[in-house]
């Protein structure tokens, strides 16, 4: 399991490396201010409008790892975030019913901050951004079982 752990952290950390490395080369995508733009780590117009419109990321069990699509929905908001100065941004962090109401809190956090730290490397300053965590006090889902709990543990991106 801790192997298995320390090669997540590994990739994230290298995603992340290379998503801050894109923001430093971007060049407009269609030339029309739309605020996307393309190359390495960069989405076209269109996958950009699909991860927009999706303002809750989740995570695994235990976790405050991003991956697969929810690093992308982080990355989408991180460069349309960073496109908008003025915009300012909340991610409130949540966790499932299972563990101390403590420890729920801190994972919320967690989660929250590992969100605000991708935003950072694309360019958000920490000025414009808030961390909150809710811990389970806010479930989405009611039920006691893993279908439930999926849909609780979130970083919901507020702006």
């Amino acid at each position: 399991m801790l192997k298995h752990k320390l090669l997540l952290s590994m990739l994230f950390a290298a995603l992340l490396g290379l998503g801050g490395c894109a923001t430093d080369t971007a060049t407009k995508g269609d030339g029309e201010g739309d605020g996307t733009t393309t190359g390495a780590g960069k989405f076209s117009p269109e996958r950009m409008k699909q991860l927009l419109a999706k303002r809750t990321v989740y995570f695994e069990f235990d976790s405050s790892t991003l991956v697969g699509e929810n690093l992308e929905v982080v990355q989408a908001h991180g460069q349309h975030l960073a496109a908008n100065a003025k915009t300012k941004v909340t991610f409130e962090g949540h966790a499932d019913e299972r563990g101390t109401r403590e420890y729920n809190l801190a994972l919320g956090e967690r989660r929250a901050q590992s969100v605000e730290r991708v935003m950072r490397a694309l360019g958000v300053g920490s000025d414009r951004a808030k961390v909150v965590s809710f811990g389970e006090e806010k479930p989405v889902a009611n039920g006691h079982d893993e279908s439930a709990w999926r849909l609780n543990r979130r970083v919901e991106i507020m702006y």
